[in-house]
C-alpha cells in the first residue's frame, strides 16, 4: 500500500461536534490506535448498529445482533480534525478492503464501518471513501460502510482500556502492536505525549 492521501474534504475545527464512532474489527486494538493520538480525550469501547436488549459481548458475538464492535472516540477538534481521525482508521486501525472481518476474526461484528452522526460527518466519510477509491492506494474496493447512528452502548468494563491493561496478551502482542508501531511510523506528529 502506497501513502495514504490527506482528505480533500474535511470539517471545519467550529462545526466539528469532537465526537465519532467507529468499527474495525476487535475493538481492542483499534481503541490502542485512538488513545495514542493527540488530541484524543476520551475512546470507549462499545456496540453500535443493534438493539439494547442484546448489546453485550456474548450476544454480539454470535454475529447475529447487528451490531459491530465499535470505539468511540473524543477529541479535541481544534487538535485533531475528522478527517484526520478517518485517515488514521483507513490507513492504520484496520484493512478497510475486508468484508465482514478482519483477519481472523469474522463475522458483520467486525465489520468496517463509520457510524455517523450527523450529515456533515456522512458528507466528508463518504467523499474520503470516494477519494480513496480513485486514488488506488488499498488495491481493492473499500468495504467500509456508512452507518447512521442511532445509539452507543458502551461494552463491558473488562474491554475498556484493554490493550493498556493487557500488554502481554498475545492477540494485543500480534495485532494492536504492530497497528501501534505502523502509527507511529506513518503520522509521527500526530502522537500523544507521555
Amino acid at each position: 500500500m502506497s501513502s495514504i492521501p490527506d482528505p480533500e474534504t474535511d470539517l471545519p475545527a467550529e462545526q466539528d461536534r469532537g465526537d465519532v464512532v467507529l468499527a474495525a474489527g476487535c475493538f481492542w486494538c483499534v481503541e490502542a490506535v485512538f488513545q495514542a493520538l493527540a488530541g484524543v480525550t476520551d475512546v470507549t469501547s462499545g456496540y453500535a448498529g443493534g438493539d439494547a436488549e442484546t448489546a453485550n459481548y456474548q450476544a454480539v458475538c454470535t454475529g447475529r445482533t447487528g451490531h459491530a464492535e465499535v470505539i468511540r472516540v473524543r477529541y479535541d477538534p481544534a487538535v485533531v480534525s475528522f478527517g484526520t481521525l478517518l485517515k488514521v482508521f483507513f490507513g492504520v486501525a484496520h484493512d478497510p478492503t475486508q468484508l465482514n472481518r478482519q483477519g481472523n476474526d469474522l463475522g458483520p461484528q467486525y465489520r468496517s464501518a463509520v457510524f455517523v452522526a450527523d450529515d456533515q460527518q456522512r458528507q466528508v466519510a463518504e467523499a474520503y471513501i470516494a477519494q480513496l477509491d480513485r486514488s488506488g492506494v488499498f488495491g481493492a474496493p473499500i468495504a467500509t460502510r456508512i452507518e447512521s447512528l442511532t445509539a452507543f452502548h458502551e461494552a463491558e468494563a473488562y474491554h475498556q482500556d484493554f490493550a493498556i491493561n493487557n500488554p502481554s496478551q498475545p492477540y494485543v502482542c500480534m495485532v494492536a502492536q504492530p497497528k501501534l508501531d505502523k502509527l507511529a511510523r506513518q503520522f509521527p506528529d500526530q502522537l500523544a505525549g507521555d
